[in-house]
């Protein structure tokens, strides 16, 4: 199926100012509202189309996020398989948990020391010697998420998940009006980014951990 770009529903560049974008999409809905094609079959899909693209990049930190899961600066492909599309979804949203607490963690020190402290005694008591245990140290991190996780790294995550859901959204993988399917792929993709914020824990204690 074709690649969906939101740039390209719009007709604007990806350097586009705001205002520019504005104006564009003032002009794709005067010409193509429904009121004004009442004979046309294929406007109200076609507006669907540009207050979809609108919403994500219309909105400043949307437009962000929606570049930065757009899988790079490099073109892909005019047509794409919707399941590579999701997988890669997926394992941007991983990398982007990640990075995001590896970073907060390194930043702490103090921290990551006294939770390997607590982490060593955990797996010594566990299996009887000291070693990096990734079971253990994953359930650490789902223990202490919220309270690492700050209110606006969650407003963060809450965005990035919405503008990724409306991406695939927008690729095909659910259908628009299936609305099981889209609470069914957010909270997947949420998932995949919760997973990479336990690795980023993990890799961050890993980085500073001596066996005893």
């Amino acid at each position: 199926m074709p690649r969906v770009d939101f740039y390209r529903i719009l007709g604007v560049s990806r350097e586009a100012s705001d205002d520019v974008i504005k104006k564009a999409y003032r002009k794709l809905v005067f010409e193509h509202h429904p009121d004004r094609n009442p004979d046309s079959t294929e406007a109200e899909e076609r507006i669907r189309e540009i207050n979809a693209a609108y919403e994500v990049i219309g909105d400043a930190e949307a437009r962000r996020n929606y570049d930065r899961l757009n899988w790079g600066d490099e073109f892909a492909p005019d047509v794409v398989d919707v399941a590579v599309l999701l997988e890669e979804m997926e394992k941007k949203l991983f990398d982007e948990g990640r990075k995001e607490l590896f970073a907060l963690l390194m930043k702490d020190v103090p921290r990551i020391k006294s939770e390997l402290a607590l982490i060593r005694e955990r797996v010594v008591k566990d299996q009887g010697y000291d070693s990096f245990k990734e079971t253990v140290v994953h359930a650490r991190a789902a223990e202490i998420m919220l309270e690492l996780a700050t209110e606006e790294m969650e407003g963060r995550r809450k965005r990035l998940i919405e503008v990724a859901t409306q991406m695939m959204v927008s690729q095909g993988v659910v259908g628009r009006n299936d609305e099981g399917g889209i609470r069914s792929l957010r909270s997947r993709l949420d998932e995949h980014f919760q997973k990479g914020r336990l690795h980023g824990f993990a890799s961050a204690l890993e980085l500073l951990y001596e066996r005893r």
